[in-house]
């Protein structure tokens, strides 16, 4: 009888300490996950900063221009030129513009898609 007290003794205090070995396992598991969110945190800002970053080299554009005669001429406005008089003239999108800008002529000659050409006045 008291092997029997003794045994079951034993399993009780088995069971206690597997309770608190899977108790002190998942006060690890909770601490991980703390230490990983509060890491995910500080990796977040720098994202951020570093697409700010980013978005301001993005912004940063070239701008070309023509002078010839007196006039000065931006490339810009001429390509959007382009596109509004190939929009105003025909139906379908511009996947492909070619511009050619004769100073002389006052003018600039666009060809779009390969296809379609037209003129627009500087």
């Amino acid at each position: 009888m008291a092997v029997k007290k003794t045994a079951e003794a034993a399993k009780e205090a088995v069971k206690t300490e597997a309770k608190a070995v899977k108790s002190g396992a998942e006060a690890v598991k909770n601490e991980v996950k703390a230490v990983e969110k509060k890491a995910a945190e500080k990796k977040a800002p720098a994202k951020r900063a570093a697409s700010k970053a980013s978005g301001k080299a993005a912004e940063k554009k070239e701008t070309v221009y023509i002078q010839f005669a007196g006039k000065e001429i931006d490339m810009d406005s001429v390509v959007e030129s382009a596109k509004a008089d190939f929009r105003a003239n025909n139906k379908g999108y511009v996947r492909k513009l070619e511009v050619y800008v004769k100073p002389e002529d006052s003018a600039a000659y666009y060809v779009v898609n390969g296809k379609i050409s037209g003129k627009v006045d500087l």
